[in-house]
C-alpha cells in the first residue's frame, strides 16, 4: 500500500532543486523545517520524502489535533519517519515536542516541518539548534518549470570558469519570458489549462495576503488597502535602491497617511510571510565607506507578485520593455537563489556613487563568487560588461596597493540576458540567456 501511495505522490511531481538539499539535511539533522511563501510547493515537495503525514489544518481533524497538541503532543508525532507535520505553527508546542523526540531517538531524518510563516520565537522554549535545521524554499525557477532548457549549469561554471558555452541557445522567446514572469513560479499555475487561469494564481495570492494572511501572521489587525498600497509601491520600486522614506512618500501620495513605524510593522509582516526579500549591499574595502551604497535593494520572492500588485499583464509589458527590465531582474535573482541553494550561497549587490555596479554578487560558502549583471536586451550588454570589468580591475588595483589585506578576485563575470544566444566575450564575460541556466 505504501508503494502505491508513493507512486501516486510522484507521478505528476516536477523535480525541484530543493529535493537534493532536503535529502542531505535529513541525513544530517533530526528534523528539518521548510519555510517559504505560500503555494511555492513546500508540502508537496516534503511529501516526496515523507513516510507519514500529519496535516494540522485538515478541516476534519483540526480541533482534535489542536486539543491533542495541548494535552499530549507526543501522540501527534507517532508515525513512520520521516514524519511530515504540515503547518506545524498552528500549535507551536509541537516545536519543543519535536526537539525532545529528536533528542530521545538520537537519529537523523525523524521529522519534516512545513509552514508559510516565520517561526514565532516567543512561543517556543528552545531554538532547536543542532536538532531542527531550517531551509527556505522558493517559487519554481524556469528550469524547474521546464521553461529553461538547462544547457548551462551554474555549478559547472563555478567548477570550470573556462567552460565552453559558445553557441548554446535558449528556447524561450521574449513573449514566453514575459509570460513566465507574469505567471510566476507557482506550481499550481502550471496545471491550469488556460493562460488566463495561470495568471490568476498570482493575482489571488496578492488578494489573500492583503485580506487574510497579513492579519493571521501574528494576530495584529491591519488594513488590507494599506497592505495593497505598500505592495504596489514595492512593485513600483522593484530592483531599485529606493529608501524607506521614498516608499512611504509614494504610498502617502496615493492613499491614507502612512507613518514610518506603521510601514515598519507592515514590512516585517510581509517579511514573515516571505514575500519581501530585500538584498543587502556588498561593501568590500575597495573604496571609502561613504562611496559605496549600503541601502537595501527592493525585491520580492517572485516577479509575478509585483506584476499582480500593479495590475499589469503580459500584453502591457510587451509594449514597455523598460518596466519589464525590473521584473526580469527579480526573476533572475529568484532563479539564482534556487540554483545555488545547494552551494550554501547568499546574494548581495554592489553600487557606488561613481555609478559602478553589479546587479548581483553571488557568494558561495567556500569564498568563490560571481559578479552578475542582468540585461534584458543585447543593446545593454556592452555597458554591463564594462561595469563588471571595471569592478574586477578595481579589486586588482586594491590588492596591488594593499599587501596586508587581499580581496579575492571574482571567479565569474556573468551577464544574464533575455536573449537566446550564449557566448563568452574576449574579455571573459559570459553572456548567458536565463532560458539556458540551471543549478
Amino acid at each position: 500500500m505504501r508503494q502505491i501511495f508513493r507512486l501516486i505522490l510522484t507521478m505528476d511531481y516536477l523535480h525541484r532543486v530543493f529535493d537534493t538539499q532536503l535529502s542531505e539535511y535529513l541525513d544530517a539533522f533530526g528534523a528539518v523545517l521548510i519555510e517559504g511563501p505560500k503555494w511555492c510547493g513546500k508540502t508537496t515537495t516534503a511529501m516526496q520524502q515523507a513516510k507519514s503525514i500529519l496535516k494540522m489544518q485538515e478541516p476534519d481533524n483540526i480541533e482534535a489535533n489542536l486539543s491533542t497538541a495541548q494535552t499530549k503532543p507526543s501522540i501527534l508525532l507517532k508515525g513512520d519517519t520521516p514524519r511530515l507535520i504540515d503547518e506545524w505553527q498552528v500549535a507551536p508546542v509541537l516545536w519543543d515536542a519535536v526537539r525532545t523526540m529528536v533528542d530521545e531517538r538520537s537519529e537523523p531524518g525523524q521529522f519534516i516541518l512545513t509552514g508559510s510563516n516565520a517561526v514565532d520565537r516567543s512561543k517556543i522554549r528552545h531554538s532547536g539548534t543542532g536538532r531542527i535545521a531550517r531551509l527556505e524554499m522558493l517559487p519554481m525557477s524556469l528550469f524547474e518549470s521546464k521553461e529553461s532548457n538547462g544547457s548551462i549549469s551554474l555549478t559547472q561554471l563555478f567548477n570550470d570558469p573556462d567552460l565552453d558555452i559558445d553557441g548554446i541557445r535558449s528556447d524561450l522567446s521574449i513573449e514566453q519570458l514575459v509570460f513566465a514572469a507574469c505567471r510566476g513560479g507557482w506550481p499550481a499555475s502550471l496545471s491550469r489549462k488556460t493562460e488566463k487561469a495561470q495568471l490568476l494564481i498570482a493575482k489571488n495570492y496578492i488578494t489573500t495576503v492583503c485580506e487574510v494572511d497579513i492579519q493571521n501572521i501574528d494576530g495584529v489587525n491591519r488594513n488590507a488597502n494599506l497592505a495593497r498600497a505598500i505592495l504596489r509601491s514595492y512593485a513600483r520600486n522593484l530592483s531599485t535602491l529606493a529608501k524607506k522614506a521614498s516608499i512611504v512618500a509614494d504610498v502617502n501620495a496615493t492613499t491614507e497617511t502612512l507613518s514610518l513605524p506603521t510601514f515598519d510593522d507592515y514590512q516585517q509582516a510581509l517579511q514573515k510571510l516571505f514575500l519581501i526579500q530585500d538584498i543587502e549591499a556588498w561593501s568590500p574595502a575597495i573604496r571609502s565607506k561613504s562611496a559605496i551604497r549600503s541601502g537595501l535593494k527592493r525585491e520580492l520572492a517572485d516577479p509575478s507578485m509585483a506584476v499582480a500588485a500593479l495590475g499589469l499583464s503580459p500584453e502591457v509589458l510587451m509594449t514597455d520593455m523598460k518596466t519589464f527590465g525590473f521584473f526580469f531582474e527579480c526573476l533572475c535573482v529568484r532563479d539564482l537563489r534556487v540554483y545555488s541553494q545547494g552551494l550554501g550561497s547568499h546574494v548581495s549587490y554592489y553600487h557606488d556613487r561613481y555609478n559602478l555596479e553589479a546587479d548581483f554578487v553571488l557568494h558561495l560558502d567556500d569564498g568563490r563568487y560571481a559578479l552578475i549583471e542582468c540585461k534584458l536586451g543585447s543593446r545593454d550588454i556592452e555597458e554591463g560588461a564594462q561595469h563588471l570589468i571595471q569592478l574586477k580591475d578595481l579589486i586588482r588595483k586594491f590588492n596591488k596597493e594593499n599587501t596586508l589585506t587581499q580581496l579575492r578576485e571574482p571567479d565569474l563575470l556573468i551577464i544574464l540576458t533575455g536573449g537566446q544566444l550564449a557566448y563568452t566575450r574576449p574579455d571573459g564575460v559570459k553572456i548567458i540567456p536565463i532560458g539556458c541556466l540551471k543549478d
